[in-house]
């Protein structure tokens, strides 16, 4: 296989494994509180194709990756009616909070596996091409749902971190915080999109997101070597 299209499907594969099952953690949580609208709507399968946004979730991240840039994406989101919920107030948090949680179990499960693979393999001397297909792809999953997890529990609308802030707020406080929700997608392409590249020096992800991001996929790599034997 040629090594950019190794590169590009180690990276590809796993992003949209940790968007899709991200999306439709948001779905089955907000069924199991009392809005079957993901349901109705079909959006709680697995198929990718009914979550994938082909910008967010293939374009952006891709040019991001070239551009050797913070890798980022979306799907299309799943449709969550907030007074469909039984306790609406707790229920946005736990919906919301569901997203970020399948990523850090997906990432865990990752872990396992890499290490069953690296196990398996210790006294092989020349792995197969499959077997470091395979394992890429497993480190990415590792980082790349970590990535996903810390990134949207960033109190910005529209990620996820934004509506476990509302439900913490008090409720005239979480109204005001709730108007800001329209500006929440241009305040994030200006501040991780337009500022990094027009002032040098300024990176908030990477001072705010990349160090924690570090730690964790330490943390996972360790399960990892724990179930290779090591």
């Amino acid at each position: 296989m040629n090594e950019t299209l190794f590169q590009i499907a180690a990276l590809v594969i796993p992003l949209v494994l940790a968007i899709v099952f991200h999306e439709v953690a948001h779905g089955w949580t907000a069924r199991a509180l009392g809005d079957p609208t993901a349901a109705q709507l079909k959006r709680l399968s697995l198929n990718p194709f009914r979550h994938v946004d082909p910008v967010g979730t293939i374009l952006v991240p891709g040019a991001l990756a070239l551009a050797k840039g913070p890798v980022f994406g979306w799907a299309k989101p799943v449709p969550v009616v907030k007074s469909r919920l039984r306790n609406p107030r707790f229920g946005m948090m736990a919906v919301a909070a569901a997203g970020p949680g399948s990523n850090l179990v997906l990432a865990a499960i990752g872990a396992m596996l890499l290490g069953l693979l690296l196990g398996g393999y210790q006294a092989v001397e020349e792995p197969s091409g499959m077997a470091r297909f395979a394992a890429l792809n497993l480190m990415n999953f590792i980082t790349i749902n970590v990535f996903l997890a810390l990134f949207n529990l960033l109190p910005i609308p529209p990620f996820d971190g934004s509506h476990i802030v509302e439900g913490l707020l008090p409720e005239r406080a979480a109204r005001e915080y709730e108007r800001l929700r329209p500006l929440g997608f241009p305040l994030v392409l200006l501040l991780i999109v337009v500022l990094p590249w027009a002032i040098e020096g300024f990176d908030p992800v990477g001072e705010l997101v990349v160090p924690p991001v570090r730690w964790l996929t330490g943390q996972y790599l360790q399960l990892a070597t724990w179930f290779a034997g090591g």
